[in-house]
């Protein structure tokens, strides 16, 4: 009403009015049910594989996964340090069994790769 009559009719009201905004809902996000998020993840294959399962298993969000690091996992505890989050807060999460062997041998394909830079001169980071 406010509007109306400033910018439609442009006539200024008698007394002042203490209006409150509506508020946005809160709405409950969409979630896959676990059927839907294996067949999700079988569509992926290789790295992009690992980070679905990651996703999914971990609870992790997309940029916290991107930006996971090898000192940001710990295999004998099964945790995975988030650093940075949504709350700019670390916090551990769970690791599955399930991904530790994935994750290792990811992790010793990647040293490898780094090996033969280095032996290549390509730099040593």
């Amino acid at each position: 009403m406010l509007f109306v009559y400033r910018d439609v009719l442009r006539q200024s009201l008698d007394r002042s009015v203490d209006a409150i905004r509506a508020r946005q809902p809160k709405r409950l996000p969409t979630v896959l049910t676990k059927q839907e998020a294996m067949r999700v993840i079988g569509y992926a294959s290789g790295p992009c594989e690992l980070m679905a399962k990651l996703l999914y298993g971990t609870g992790l969000r997309l940029m916290a996964c991107l930006r996971l690091r090898v000192k940001d996992i710990d295999f004998a505890q099964h945790q995975v340090v988030v650093r940075d989050g949504k709350s700019m807060e670390d916090r551990v999460t769970m690791l599955l069994a399930s991904l530790v062997v994935p994750l290792e041998e990811h992790l010793a394909g990647v040293k490898r790769l780094h090996t033969q830079d280095l032996d290549k001169a390509y730099g040593s980071v």
